[in-house]
């Protein structure tokens, strides 16, 4: 008998998706699985509810959303041998997008149901977990206001994107990795585990999830024009063309703010208001187990 948890967030993406229990159940025989399903009603609640899951100590645990509940329900499972599964029902999803698990319901079930897993890196800030990406420059300013605007869609993320590029005031930052130390004044300061950010865009195309590193991009502040440029390459996935985007392949990087109290930032699509100037980051290499197709 295997047994499988399903988490799922109701209201992921638009709230309109039709994920529901009976359909879960009607895909599982009884006489070869144990399904159960549980319904988050707030943020947070994903976290609650698979550490209550964990303890009854299922096969697999299976994130039913975007990219914010899988990073819940992920964060609990890493330091345990229990296979996160993905139904993607978010708006983004990039991370399903980079594991190639599909938003039809009937696809991604069937990935589950062969049980294959595979296992990827996961990033670390401080003491959070990140599976797609994290930022603090004018991405964590887009996501803060992408959230505020109540739409879960692709004109809301864009709207965010050009309101931020006017708001958006650079601060002086200090990043080591690698032995080398850069003061910067970056509009962007992104770092992503995955080669999509959702909605198939990617700053990191060429990302690997199992390759033991992180791709750090820096982008320093940008004249109008210069952005009206960076955001056309960001939705063409040609960022390479964008000369003034460094690019480096990092294991480890120590942030600090020194102007700053609370470092603002993005993870995995959701804002994060961090109690602190200073970040440790770094990549841990294959400690989640994911379920994957063949």
């Amino acid at each position: 008998m295997i047994y499988i948890h399903f988490i799922i967030n109701p209201i992921s993406g638009s709230g309109k998706h039709n994920l529901s229990a009976s359909y879960i159940l009607s895909q599982f025989p009884k006489e070869k699985y144990k399904i159960e399903v549980d319904y988050t009603n707030q943020k947070k609640h994903a976290i609650e509810l698979t550490k209550a899951a964990i303890a009854q100590n299922p096969d697999y645990i299976i994130a039913c959303g975007g990219d914010g509940t899988i990073n819940e329900v992920a964060s609990s499972l890493i330091g345990t041998s229990i296979k996160l599964g993905i139904v993607p029902v978010g708006s983004g999803n990039g991370l399903a997008s980079n594991l190639n698990i599909p938003r039809d319901f009937d696809k991604a079930i069937a990935i589950i149901k062969k049980g294959y897993a595979t296992a990827m890196d996961v990033g670390r800030v401080n003491d959070k977990y990140f599976f797609s990406n994290m930022g603090i420059g004018i991405d964590a300013l887009i996501i803060k206001k992408y959230e505020r605007a109540g739409k879960r869609t692709l004109p809301a993320y864009i709207k965010a994107a050009m309101s931020s590029s006017l708001e958006f005031k650079t601060q002086k930052t200090i990043v080591h990795f690698d032995n080398q130390t850069l003061e910067i004044n970056p509009l962007m300061l992104f770092i992503s585990n995955s080669n999509e950010m959702g909605y198939n865009m990617s700053l990191t195309p060429k990302a690997s999830l199992q390759d033991g590193l992180l791709d750090m991009i820096v982008i320093p502040k940008l004249s109008f024009l210069e952005k009206i440029m960076l955001g056309f390459n960001v939705l063409r996935n040609s960022i390479e063309k964008f000369k003034k985007a460094q690019h480096f392949l990092v294991k480890e990087i120590q942030i600090e703010m020194p102007s700053k109290i609370f470092i603002d930032s993005q993870i995995d699509g959701e804002q994060h208001n961090l109690k602190t100037n200073k970040l440790n980051i770094k990549i841990l290499p294959g400690v989640l187990s994911v379920l994957v197709d063949l």
